[in-house]
């Protein structure tokens, strides 16, 4: 009996670091984002799952051309520590007559000068000093785990802040997200914000954090059953990380903000399903609008729609550089 109940536990353990080591496994990959980790397993990731979404697969000249813009820029490096004690870096770069501040958050292991790339210079030419985020454990900001705008969001609230203290003719403030950055601009404006803050772009951010790593299993992984994949998940992020994947969500945060969003979304994204774009326009109870290009995939809609989207965000601005916020998000 006694020999029976050993085997039964050794069974019982194996099964159970099979199991734990495959959530661990899925954590590694998505969540933690150690530098040496990222140059060996990237470059499967993109090719197999990534590179149909990224601007580079059609628009390469315009994307290089646009981090080459970047690169060229006189930029001032810019430091905040976050509130769980990261060292976050920034690079700023003012515009001569200057008329607003945009905040520009980048997306999931990306970089401001390549996600903005095409971007930037546009905003720079019609008179908008840039802030180019580094998102944490991206660039040269500290930090060892993305967790999908859990923290990300008050990194962008310090931010802000931190331009809010520069702005010294009281200039607006935008915030500019893209894919993940745009879901902690997101979430970002369910927080207290400087007055100056007038308004948030948002290009192809998710909804969710588990919504978004549910349509990755399904869609990249042909997973659909992944309620004990998510628990794992979550119990990991929790251990390790310091957060909870409930904490990465938009809803409440969009029921909160007053100031008025611009989304945009390509009907043609894999990468973050253009579902997200239409259930954050939905929540927003704040002045809103939501531009779907059709055959943009994901972050591409600047590029196959120049001419409206570029009208679109120098509208957006008109309308609101000279509005007054109904009050603060608490």
């Amino acid at each position: 009996m006694k020999e029976k109940a050993m085997k039964a536990a050794g069974v019982f353990t194996v099964a159970f670091t099979i199991f734990m080591a495959f959530g661990w496994s899925f954590f590694e990959m998505i969540v933690r984002c150690k530098e040496h980790k990222r140059l060996v397993k990237r470059k499967w990731f993109q090719l197999s799952h990534t590179k149909i979404n990224h601007p580079r697969d059609k628009f390469e000249k315009e994307y290089e051309e646009g981090k080459e813009w970047c690169r060229r820029q006189n930029m001032q490096n810019c430091y905040i520590r976050s509130r769980d004690g990261l060292l976050l870096h920034a690079f700023y770069l003012p515009a001569a007559n200057a008329k607003r501040h945009v905040i520009l958050s980048h997306g999931y292991k990306g970089s401001g000068f390549g996600d903005f790339a095409y971007t930037a210079r546009f905003l720079h030419e019609h008179n908008c000093s840039l802030l180019f985020m580094d998102q944490r454990c991206c660039g040269e900001s500290q930090g060892e785990y993305i967790t999908f705008g859990a923290m990300e969001q008050y990194d962008v609230q310090k931010w802000a802040y931190y331009i809010a203290g520069k702005n010294r003719n009281k200039l607006p403030i935008y915030l500019y997200g893209e894919s993940m950055g745009a879901a902690a601009v997101l979430m970002a404006s369910g927080h207290r914000l400087p007055k100056e803050v007038k308004g948030l772009i948002a290009d192809c951010g998710f909804r969710s954090m588990k919504g978004q790593v549910q349509d990755m299993a399904a869609n990249w992984f042909h997973l659909h059953w992944i309620g004990l994949l998510l628990f794992r998940l979550n119990l990991f992020c929790k251990l390790f990380a310091g957060f909870s994947m409930k904490n990465a969500d938009t809803a409440e945060a969009m029921r909160k903000n007053k100031r008025p969003v611009l989304f945009f979304h390509g009907e043609k994204d894999t990468y973050v399903d253009p579902k997200n774009s239409r259930i954050n326009h939905y929540l927003c109870r704040a002045p809103k609008e939501l531009v779907v290009v059709p055959e943009a995939r994901h972050l591409c809609s600047a590029y196959e729609e120049p001419e409206l989207y570029r009208r679109k965000l120098l509208q957006f601005f008109q309308e609101n550089d000279l509005k007054s916020v109904a009050g603060n998000s608490l």
